[in-house]
């Protein structure tokens, strides 16, 4: 079923089961907390808050969505930037019943998907202070199911992480989701909105219950066409195709770890990029304009994009142009071969200046990699991934740190730490982890979240230390408001088991509601007591030094680091910790995703 009969059935159904087809919103929300539309019931927020919908009470769309967040894990089997989500909504009309029921007669009777596939999951209950308050555990939803026909042994039950879902932005309607799987690809979530959560993240019921669902049109298209991953599809394969073509590396598609990820990662960034300039946004250095510009240089170092742009856009653009006519092929040449050249420009002055500093004969042979790379970026626009593409030319004897990252992310925030001193003092103090490598917020209730998310990253490192063994060592992470991430030193994969004892040791800390206590001293003494530092990096004289105490003066510290903060004051601030996913990193390191809530 190709993707264009899926976009037709779904909205013909929905409007025989009396739904008004409402057409995709803007990719640019009017929702100010926000920089993009990331789901689809964003443009029906007010109508679950109570304002008369000029559609009636049930409605359903196709809409267009893009999200950053997720960028790094791009070329995946699901991950994309930019995608289309089906969805059906009801404000005040219909509730869990009748929208589990349209679902299972959707996904059964119309597209004729195999039952014995399915498994679903619901709410298992949170009677914990993650969510604020307790909420109850979602039974109505399982009786639901086990009426449809769905044994008890495919029912799963899920977390706060995996089965409650919203706000989109600061505050808004948000609640418990029933997901249906299909042959383990997670293709429909629907969401029951029965509260309004606030800024302060306090749950209020809602007096008018609604129905958010979301269907991700790439991986039911997926699922629907057989393939194992996003990009063999009809939505994207011809794209791919196009740029193999061009470089002559035709490849088997089956099996999908053989293609090349590069492809993958164009292709995707190319649907993002053609859909930002669609709306009239143009790349500049302030907010949608700076997602677009950083989108568009990571393409054009994923290229050669000069050379295959054209071509790619020529391969795109029908594919979508019957559903969203404003794609304008001309128009979108014009602003890549814009950005494009100004992009070669900034390139050709970095290269004389890579020539002079690190070429045959320059006095300047011994660099600091992430200082260059910060002041490259800082000077030319030059993304990281092209500082390194460029200095293995005139340095190819020299293999780049493996904290140049860090080091770039160190500059970084030192650069943050002056331009946004107004900032910093507008919050606290706290300003100063405002969009740095490490640490990424925008607004107060952000820079709550990544605080609580900084202290759970050193409890996951002393956790892990004691689960796996002193051969732990940060090797880098990055917290934004949503997870945290964190690389580690160790020689092979951590079982399930060994995680399971890291995640149960971080929740036990903190449930023991510890004090987090910071003392200023010579880092040599910081040394001396056994604080952990960053292997390979700079610390001043004096230094921080933030420990996760014991819950007794008698008993040694859970967790003590040289650090800068911020932190909270006691760890049972921080919620309940959850380890997301583990992947390889390079030979001997390894990655941890995790969230709290």
């Amino acid at each position: 079923m190709r993707s264009t009969e899926i976009r037709s059935l779904f909205l013909k159904f929905f409007e025989k089961k009396w739904h008004k087809i409402v057409p995709s919103s803007s990719l640019i929300p009017t929702d100010p907390s926000v920089l993009f539309t990331t789901a689809g019931m964003q443009q029906f927020k007010p109508y679950f808050l109570g304002e008369t919908s000029p559609y009636g009470k049930n409605v359903a769309s196709i809409q267009r969505c893009l999200r950053t967040s997720d960028i790094d894990s791009v070329g995946d089997e699901t991950h994309l930037t930019f995608f289309e989500m089906l969805g059906n909504f009801s404000f005040g009309g219909y509730f869990k019943e009748e929208a589990i029921k349209l679902a299972y007669e959707f996904i059964f009777d119309e597209l004729k998907l195999p039952a014995d596939k399915i498994h679903v999951t619901v709410f298992a209950g949170d009677p914990s202070t993650s969510l604020g308050q307790g909420v109850p555990e979602d039974k109505e939803s399982a009786e639901i199911w086990k009426k449809l026909g769905i044994p008890e042994s495919k029912i799963l039950r899920g977390g706060r992480e995996d089965n409650f879902w919203g706000p989109t932005g600061v505050e808004g309607p948000c609640g418990p989701t029933t997901e249906i799987h299909i042959g383990g690809t997670e293709v429909w979530n629907i969401v029951f909105n029965e509260y309004y959560c606030d800024k302060d993240k306090k749950l209020i019921p809602l007096k008018q219950r609604g129905v958010d669902t979301g269907m991700g049109l790439e991986r039911l298209a997926m699922v629907l066409q057989g393939k194992k991953s996003v990009f063999e599809t009809d939505l994207l394969l011809p794209l791919i195709r196009k740029l193999e073509e061009k470089a002559h590396t035709i490849v088997d598609y089956a099996p999908y770890d053989k293609a090349p990820k590069r492809y993958r990662v164009f292709a995707d960034h190319l649907r993002a990029v053609a859909f930002l300039i669609a709306e009239g946004i143009v790349p500049s250095n302030k907010e949608r304009g700076y997602i677009l510009r950083r989108i568009l240089r990571r393409l054009m170092i994923e290229g050669p994009a000069d050379i295959y742009f054209r071509e790619a856009v020529g391969a795109f653009v029908p594919i979508y142009q019957e559903h969203y006519p404003k794609l304008s092929e001309t128009y979108i040449l014009e602003v890549f071969n814009n950005e494009l050249g100004k992009f070669k420009k900034a390139l050709e002055r970095a290269k004389k200046e890579m020539q002079k500093r690190y070429g045959s004969g320059a006095a300047n042979s011994i660099f600091t990699e992430g200082k260059d790379a910060f002041w490259f970026w800082e000077t030319y626009g030059l993304p990281l991934d092209a500082f390194l593409d460029l200095l293995s030319i005139y340095k190819p004897v020299v293999q780049a740190s493996p904290r140049i990252k860090e080091e770039f992310d160190e500059e970084f925030k030192k650069h943050q730490e002056i331009s946004r001193a107004d900032q910093a003092k507008k919050f606290g103090g706290h300003g100063l982890i405002l969009n740095t490598g490490e640490l990424k917020a925008a607004n107060e209730e952000e820079i709550k979240k990544v605080t609580r998310l900084h202290t759970a990253t050193h409890m996951l490192q002393a956790a892990l230390r004691q689960a796996l063994g002193e051969e732990v060592h940060q090797a880098g992470s990055d917290i934004t408001s949503e997870r945290l991430r964190f690389d580690f030193t160790f020689s092979r994969k951590p079982t399930k088991e060994e995680l399971a004892e890291v995640e149960s040791l971080v929740n036990q800390k903190i449930g023991e509601d510890l004090e987090v206590t910071m003392r200023e001293m010579p880092f040599k003494e910081a040394i001396a007591e056994g604080a952990l530092t960053v292997p390979g990096a700079r610390y001043p004289a004096q230094v921080k030094v933030y420990s996760v105490d014991g819950p007794s003066a008698d008993l040694e510290v859970f967790s003590k680091e040289v650090c800068g903060g911020p932190h909270v004051n006691r760890t049972g601030e921080i919620g309940r910790f959850k380890i997301l996913k583990q992947e390889a990193v390079a030979a001997g390191i390894r990655r941890v995703r995790a969230v709290i809530n």
